[in-house]
């Protein structure tokens, strides 16, 4: 028997809400400029971290598909959600390793294949993403 309310505290607990999403033209020009910058297959990371403070999440996320390498904004649009969801569903241990050590990181994620891939190599780049970042290994 499936509990209503266990089910609703797991949707809340894997979304992605707004305060997480990494928005504003300062601070994303700021992390362009003074930004880490990793190359992983399929996907290019550009994170800055700092000490935590209490008014900020743990992480914020800004994911970008360029438009040179997808014309058709489907397409681009289709990777967009591949990648937020993976994010979404894989982000928990960067989350706990940054809680741990009192961090925060803003991350800029890119996606740098030129074809559409599917969800599966979608999330082993993002799981590759958060296993650099945090330390942590899959």
């Amino acid at each position: 028997m499936i509990d209503a309310f266990s089910f609703i505290m797991k949707n809340r607990l894997e979304s992605f809400p707004k305060s997480e999403k990494l928005c504003g033209v300062k601070l994303i020009s700021g992390i362009f400029a003074e930004g880490r910058t990793l190359s992983l297959p399929h996907i290019r990371v550009i994170c800055r971290i700092i000490p935590a403070t209490a008014d900020l999440p743990p992480v914020r996320v800004l994911i970008t598909v360029p438009k040179r390498h997808f014309k058709r904004a489907v397409d681009r649009n289709l990777m967009r959600r591949r990648i937020r969801e993976a994010w979404r569903k894989n982000r928990d241990p960067l989350l706990t390793a940054l809680g741990e050590k009192d961090m925060h990181a803003d991350l800029v994620l890119i996606w740098t294949d030129t074809e559409i891939k599917t969800y599966d190599i979608a999330e082993k780049a993002i799981k590759g993403v958060i296993a650099k970042v945090s330390g942590l290994k899959y």
